[in-house]
């Protein structure tokens, strides 16, 4: 059996230098009232809200797709999100997406699984998303008609398959984001897993 992992948040440290609030323009701080998740406003929120209109269209569409009632769960959500930011290497948002499936669901099974290269160990529906998630983020066209079929089989309705399909597609963008505009390492030297 897979050893469970125990995965520390990471500090992203931005190229480009945040938005100082003191300095912000009333476009700017309306801007960063839409935060992705309502939470803080972070480095990475105060980078992007250079540009207020992109930055908000970003984060409601972004909110929308992560965080809308209904459709598909959200720890099913937050496993295509950790599947498209391990093939895109990003290792922030697997972090975070990885501790948010974990505390979703209530088990680090899953991830640890996944952190310790033994997707065998999946259940079928956790497999069949994690497998459609890789195979989209890598070459979408990888995912076929018999991708989708796994996933009814294991249950998800159209709109759960669609809704699986934005958060995954959103993090081909969000990852890219993430590393064009800074990178991630461990806070105070302390081992990420």
């Amino acid at each position: 059996m897979t050893p469970l992992v125990r995965l520390k948040p990471l500090v992203w440290h931005p190229y480009i230098a945040p938005l100082a609030i003191a300095d912000a323009t009333q476009e700017q701080l309306a801007a960063m009232e839409v935060t992705p998740s309502g939470k803080k406003i972070s480095d990475y929120v105060r980078t992007l809200a250079h540009d207020p209109e992109s930055y908000t269209a970003r984060t409601v569409l972004f909110n929308a797709i992560m965080y809308v009632e209904g459709g598909l769960n959200r720890a099913d959500r937050e496993l295509g999100a950790l599947g498209a930011s391990i093939v895109n290497g990003c290792k922030y948002c697997a972090v975070v997406h990885a501790r948010r499936h974990v505390q979703l669901s209530k088990s680090e099974q899953v991830v640890s699984a996944l952190y310790f290269s033994r997707p065998e160990e999946l259940g079928p529906r956790d497999a069949a998303i994690y497998r459609f998630a890789c195979r989209l983020s890598v070459t979408p066209s990888q995912a076929t008609a018999e991708d989708i079929a796994a996933l009814r089989e294991h249950g998800m309705d159209d709109r759960e398959i669609v809704d699986l399909i934005h958060a995954i597609a959103i993090f081909g963008w969000a990852n890219r984001l993430m590393h064009v505009l800074g990178h991630a390492s461990s806070a105070k030297g302390s081992a990420n897993a």
